[in-house]
């Protein structure tokens, strides 16, 4: 005898979840990774040994991801909004992009050399230009574009009052999130707060800074306030996976260790 439409409906609601939830699920098969995608500077690309101890905060981001997700980091060095489409980066991470994967888009440190014709870019023009072209790719491909805003440099005034450093393209990529209806993770809001908690001394040892003879590539010792040590990496890592939760673009089972303890040790860094 054939089950009526309710009959079947109370059937499957009876079920337990596990069962119920999806066909996949129910043939005993595993729904496909999904990908996260970063496209953008220094402060988010894979370093290598002949770096270490630099890290991008993309390197991290893996640890707070469940098993359904994995990151593909195409964020390159020294790249702007505009370099990166100019030299062919993007066309060549498109490719791999799929329906439903996510495509992080970080940049704003390079674009504000407005004296480099190769990277400059206007806040409220040829920024906000670039940016639509990374939101249209990911559109077509049935991804999801999201929009980054720069982290924070390390920067205090006399007072120790962390001081903002990227001008007007934070808020000339908040406009733009709020016209395209792009999910917006604030980058530089949340790292600034984050380090006017810590302090000048308590933000010191999240930047890569370098002590005489600790880097063959810098014998004497340097002060980097951009770029980041394990621990920075991490901490902005984990700012950023709960901004995503927090926006609704992954949800809580797609997350983890968001409170947890991330061992520096677990950064490493491969031969180039």
């Amino acid at each position: 005898m054939s089950l009526t439409r309710r009959q079947t409906a109370a059937a499957l609601a009876a079920l337990p979840l596990a069962l119920a939830a999806t066909p996949a699920a129910a043939h005993g098969t595993r729904p496909r990774t999904r990908t996260v995608h970063i496209a953008g500077d220094s402060t988010a690309a894979q370093k290598y040994a002949d770096a270490a101890p630099e890290t991008g905060w993309g390197m991290a981001l893996p640890f707070f991801l469940g098993p359904g997700l994995t990151v593909a980091n195409h964020a390159v060095n020294g790249r702007s909004s505009k370099s990166f489409i100019d030299e062919g980066l993007l066309a060549a991470l498109l490719p791999g992009v799929r329906a439903g994967d996510l495509l992080l888009i970080q940049f704003g440190h390079n674009d504000e050399k407005t004296e480099d014709p190769a990277r400059g870019t206007d806040p409220y023009t040829t920024y906000q230009d670039h940016l639509r072209v990374y939101i249209a790719e990911a559109r077509a491909r049935r991804a999801r574009p999201v929009l980054l805003t720069p982290v924070e440099r390390r920067r205090f005034a006399a007072d120790g009052t962390a001081k903002p450093t990227h001008g007007d393209y934070p808020a000339a990529m908040r406009a733009l999130a709020a016209e395209e209806r792009v999910p917006l993770l604030d980058l530089q809001a949340r790292t600034l707060a984050r380090w006017q908690e810590l302090g000048p001394d308590g933000t010191q040892a999240y930047f890569n800074w370098l002590e005489p003879g600790e880097s063959p590539n810098y014998p004497d010792g340097r002060q980097d306030n951009t770029h980041f040590r394990p621990a920075g990496a991490i901490e902005v890592a984990r700012m950023t996976a709960r901004a995503l939760l927090d926006a609704r673009v992954l949800a809580p089972y797609e997350l983890r260790r968001l409170g947890a303890r991330v061992p520096e040790a677990w950064i490493s860094w491969p031969q180039a």
